[in-house]
Parts: structure tokens; sequence; C-alpha cells
């Protein structure tokens, strides 16, 4: 994963080219400024529709199209894997051709940012379709066995508007593939940085700050401690970061003197701020003031990192500064309202009573003897009634239901002498008489 933030006076070339800053022209401040200002906001854009096309997601009621959910288990691999990936990366840049790794990279991107772009322009362009648009279904189906032990693989429905947003991106696609045009590059990142933080969900706070505390000192390691993830940002020709270049005033459209931020400083801190919006939402206030918060605390996050690398001009580990900001400033503010313990808490009692949509699949893998809610009934009346009725609904499934009627009258009433007799006896006659002296 792609995390630190370039000193633009060493930035990385176009389409892998020469990196050495000598033979450049020193750059202008007014040139520094417009890419620092550009890799802000566009950092900004992906992490605010993002975070709002997140709730929308989570809402829906197609258990296909639900979002994938990051337990603690996942945030505490995380930056072992990231690492590893990370390494790999760097030893086959030593070790094989630079140019055949990134064209074979260049393909595997071309796919996906062609579905990601397609992905979230397809909101955009269905306000631009007619009503008399002829749109038409489609299911792409793969399954594997046959019968009873038929899996599906595949299973992806569209229509005719989402062939034209495909073809729409294809076409960016091919730019990209081409001329690896910077404008292309940015293109697939503000896709692949969207899709993430709208897709990519946390099951509880506690969870998110595992994850950035994780790749907090994963991304302070290898930038601080290696050149590892440098070399990789620069050698990578993949859309896994956001571009501008400093020398756009003088060079135009042709500049080639970059400063990037890596994607991952983007989507981790987009989907702990996505989490916070949906545990606004949860408190039904009409106010998002945590989301607010976090996104406020991203903004200084960056600007601060920004600030240090033009000052030390040396690369920076984004996380190192962003991760503080956006766990400490809602923390700050949860202390102050006094709803730090709802907050830690939400998962298990806020999300489930008030959104209704989050997955709760997951948390098997932290607590294997929970009961799982995989369907939410509908129920009306306060939010005491609602409470009782998620609690029978979770008290429900822990009781063995035996098909002996005494014994179902045993639990139901084991205070009752007669009916532990009665019951003892097993007969269908003695849990009869049980049952008419309960009703009188």
């Amino acid at each position: 994963m792609d995390s630190a933030l370039s000193d633009p006076h060493n930035g990385s070339a176009e389409a892998g080219g020469p990196t050495n800053s000598t033979t450049r022209p020193p750059s202008t401040p007014e040139g520094i400024a417009l890419a620092y200002g550009s890799l802000l906001l566009m950092a900004l854009l992906p992490i605010f529709f993002g975070a709002l096309r997140s709730v929308r997601c989570a809402r829906g009621k197609n258990a296909s199209d639900m979002p994938e959910t990051i337990t603690s288990r996942d945030a505490a691999r995380f930056p072992i894997i990231a690492s590893c990936t990370l390494l790999g990366l760097y030893l086959f840049f030593k070790i094989f051709s630079q140019e055949y790794i990134n064209l074979l990279l260049s393909m595997y991107f071309f796919v996906l940012g062609i579905l990601a772009l397609s992905h979230t322009i397809s909101p955009f362009m269905n306000k631009f379709f007619p009503a008399s648009f002829p749109n038409r279904q489609y299911q792409l189906l793969f399954t594997q066995g046959s019968g009873e032990n038929k899996e599906e693989i595949i299973n992806y429905e569209f229509d005719t508007k989402d062939l034209v947003c495909l073809g729409l991106s294809s076409i960016v696609g091919v730019w990209y593939l081409l001329r690896k045009h910077w404008i292309a590059n940015n293109l697939f990142g503000l896709a692949f940085s969207l899709n993430g933080v709208e897709l990519l969900h946390l099951n509880n706070v506690s969870t998110g700050c595992i994850l950035l505390g994780g790749l907090f000192i994963y991304d302070v390691f290898w930038v601080f401690g290696t050149n590892v993830m440098v070399t990789v940002a620069k050698s990578f020709e993949a859309p896994i970061k956001l571009v501008f270049p400093q020398d756009l005033l003088e060079k135009g459209l042709e500049a080639n003197n970059f400063a990037m931020l890596g994607l991952g400083d983007v989507v981790i801190p987009g989907i702990f701020i996505a989490l916070l919006l949906r545990f606004d939402i949860s408190l039904k206030k009409n106010t998002h003031t945590y989301f607010y918060t976090s996104f406020a605390a991203y903004i200084f996050g960056l600007g601060l990192t920004i600030f240090i690398m033009h000052i030390f001009k040396h690369a920076q580990p984004a996380l190192l500064y962003l991760v503080p900001a956006c766990i400490g400033f809602p923390v700050l503010v949860a202390l102050a309202k006094g709803e730090v313990t709802e907050m830690f808490r939400w998962w298990h009692s806020w999300s489930i009573l008030h959104l209704g949509f989050l997955r709760y699949e997951s948390s098997a893998e932290i607590l294997p003897h929970t009961p799982r809610l995989t369907h939410f009934p509908t129920v009306s009346g306060s939010p005491a009634s609602l409470a009782d009725s998620m609690q029978q609904k979770l008290a429900g499934p822990r009781r063995r239901r035996p098909q002996n009627p005494s014994a179902i009258y045993e639990e139901s009433n084991p205070k009752d002498p007669a009916a532990v007799t009665e019951s003892k006896e097993g007969t269908e006659a003695s849990a009869s008489k049980g049952l008419e002296k309960k009703e009188k």
C-alpha cells in the first residue's frame, strides 16, 4: 500500500521516467501551492462523497450488494499483509525488469479501473438519461457444480445505462493504458478511493482504532526506517496514488514533476470518517457532529503533513499526522458530550436499534458463541419497546426447544412445583393439567 506524501522536489516522473531532480528547474511558489492545494482537494472529494454513499450502500436490502465488513481480526492482520505486499513489490522491482512488471500491473489495473470508474459515475450519469431511454436489465451469472451442490461464483446484475457508463470508462482506460497520463491516473485513483470508502465498512469504532493504529506504525516504519515505500511509489506504474504536477504553470498538461499522495492516506482515514457519519445518523439528532469533526481533523492532519514535508524537503508518512487527528478530535468531542461509552458500544446496540442495516455475520469471528442476527424484524414504538423486542430476539435462539410438551411447560414456568413434577413424568396428560393450573 502506497501511503506516503512525496516531496514535490523529489517527485516521481510521469510514466516512470527519470527522477533526477537536478535536471529540473526549481519550482515556483505558485506551482508548489497549486500542487499541494490540488492534492488536498482530490483527497477530500472521495472521502466526503464516499461517506455519503456508504450510508446508502449500508441501507441496501439486497444481501448481494452489502458492503465488505472489516472486523477487529482483519484490522489487526492488515498492517502485516500490507507490509509483506510492499516488501514483495520492492524485491520484484529489484530482481526483475521493471518494464515487464509494470506492463502486467497496467493490464490488471486497466480492468479494475474501468469497473471502478463505471461504478463511480453511474449515479451521476443516470440523471442525464431521458425518461424514454430504453433501459434493459441483464444478469451475468457463473455457477459451479450442479443440483444441490450448485454454488454461485459471480452474480452481477446490470442494465443498459451501466453499459453506457462502462463504455465511457473504457475510453479513460485506453487513454491511461497508452499514455499513462496523470489526469487519467487521477480519474482512476479517485474512483478507487471513492469505492473503497463506500464499500469497505468498519464494524465498530474500536476496530477503526486498531486499523488506524496498526497502519500508523506501518507507515512510519516503511517511510522513515527504509526507502522501500518511496522506491515502490516511484517505480509502480499504477493508479495507486494521486499526483499533481508542480510545474503545471510552466509546462501545461505535459508537466512531469509531481507531488503525490498514496491512496492509503485517503481510503484508510476515509472509512473511519464514514463510520462516524453512520454513527451520527444512528443518534437521530439531525446533526453530523462527529462526521464534520473528523472531516476537519483530516484537513488539519493532511495540511500539517504538507507543511512538514515542505519545511524538511523529505517524503512524510501522512498517517503519522492523520491518525492522531482523525481519532483524537472525535474522541475529545465525545468526552465533552459524555458519549464516549455510547460511541464505543455502538456496534452492539445503536447500530441495531436505530440503523438496522449493518452486517453482523462477522461478529462470530470475534465472539464465536454469540448468536448472530441475519434478519431484522420490522417493529414500531418507542426506543424502549424496540430494545425489548431486540432482547427477545437475542434471547430466543439461546433456548433449546424440546419436543416434549411437558418440558416446554417446565421451561416457561420452572418455579411451579407441580409443573416440575409433571415434567418428570413426561406424559401429555400431566402437561395439560399444568397448563390449566397456569390459566387459573
